[in-house]
């Protein structure tokens, strides 16, 4: 079998288009073995986004948020996930809408964003490409106070910790978001605060 799955009959109903898109998917998948096996699968597709953390070198410091999450809370948490400033595409680059979105919600502008990765968050149901950006801020940057759009539904808490902090919350649970473990780790990784 070559790296490219082979899939025949696809066929998708739309199951729900009330605030994104929810499709039952059926196909046939040929196996590694040759032979081919009927699915099904549910995907959501909410669109692509992207998600940054600031920091700033001199003060060994980080920027993120805190907010209410009803996914989470359903599922036994408080609901106030701490989280790296994130938000979807809505058709804009994501160079270009992750700037917007940092200024939206943490209230710094920032202009230099460095690109570290893309990935699939929960690719075994969910369509969403995330594009993750690190960027240096420093206090001139700050534009006004975050904290998103009202009309939104957005009543963001913005934090600015120090590095240490954060990554003490990674391990002790205190931080349970994927994407800002992720990008939380990959300043430790690059030892960004000790250069």
């Amino acid at each position: 079998m070559s790296a490219q799955p082979n899939i025949r009959h696809l066929r998708e109903e739309l199951l729900s288009d009330n605030w994104y898109t929810l499709k039952k998917y059926t196909f046939e998948l040929q196996r590694r073995d040759g032979s081919w096996q009927a699915q099904s699968r549910e995907a959501y597709d909410r669109g692509n986004g992207a998600v940054i953390l600031l920091y700033n070198r001199i003060k060994g410091a980080v920027v993120l948020t805190r907010q209410f999450r009803l996914p989470v809370y359903i599922n036994g948490h408080n609901g106030l996930l701490i989280e790296a400033a994130a938000g979807l595409l809505d058709d804009a680059s994501p160079e270009a809408r992750i700037i917007a979105e940092a200024e939206e919600e943490t209230g710094f502008k920032v202009a230099a964003i460095e690109k570290v990765f893309e990935a699939y968050m929960s690719p075994g149901s969910v369509t969403e490409k995330l594009y993750f950006f690190i960027a240096e801020y420093s206090d001139a940057d700050r534009s006004g106070q975050g904290g998103g759009l009202a009309d939104e539904g957005e009543d963001i808490q913005v934090l600015e910790w120090p590095f240490e902090k954060a990554l003490a919350a990674v391990r002790n649970g205190e931080i349970q978001d994927a994407k800002t473990i992720m990008l939380i780790q990959h300043l430790a990784l690059q030892a960004v605060f000790n250069k």
